[in-house]
């Protein structure tokens, strides 16, 4: 199967009920390999601290729902090693060093990033790197 990079706004559809959790979920089951890099546990806490404020969620729950997180399997790429790559990304296609880090990734290991961004996704049409994403949405 393929190599695929998770962004948060995936890994969150695996617990939290969304528009196309069902997609996120039978991707642990494909067969793929999935890989994120590090900073997805912080991005996952940021979605789930601001469900917390929303009142959408229950405080307790977010540690539990991490700790769940941790234990999926997807290998965990640190960040440090993507910098490089991220900050040509970053530069040369005018999208955040958090994108970048993630569209690094899958270029580094000749995958593609899973995401909910349709505005990521939007922006980089008709660039080098539109292969190197797709929606979620767009994963049967």
């Amino acid at each position: 199967m393929s190599t695929l990079v998770i962004d948060a706004s995936v890994a969150v559809k695996w617990f939290l009920p969304e528009p196309c959790s069902i997609n996120a979920i039978r991707l642990l089951d494909a067969g793929h390999t999935l890989l994120a890099p590090d900073l997805l546990f912080p991005e996952c806490g940021n979605v789930l601290w601001k469900r917390w404020l929303r009142q959408e969620m229950e405080a307790d729950v977010i540690p539990a729902l991490l700790s769940d997180l941790c234990r999926m399997d997807v290998t965990i790429v640190p960040t440090y090693t993507l910098t490089d790559e991220a900050s040509r990304i970053a530069v040369t296609w005018r999208r955040s060093f958090y994108d970048s880090i993630y569209l690094a990734l899958a270029v580094s290991f000749n995958g593609r990033m899973v995401t909910g961004d349709e505005k990521l996704c939007n922006a980089l049409k008709g660039t080098a790197l539109e292969q190197r994403v797709v929606m979620i949405g767009d994963m049967a």
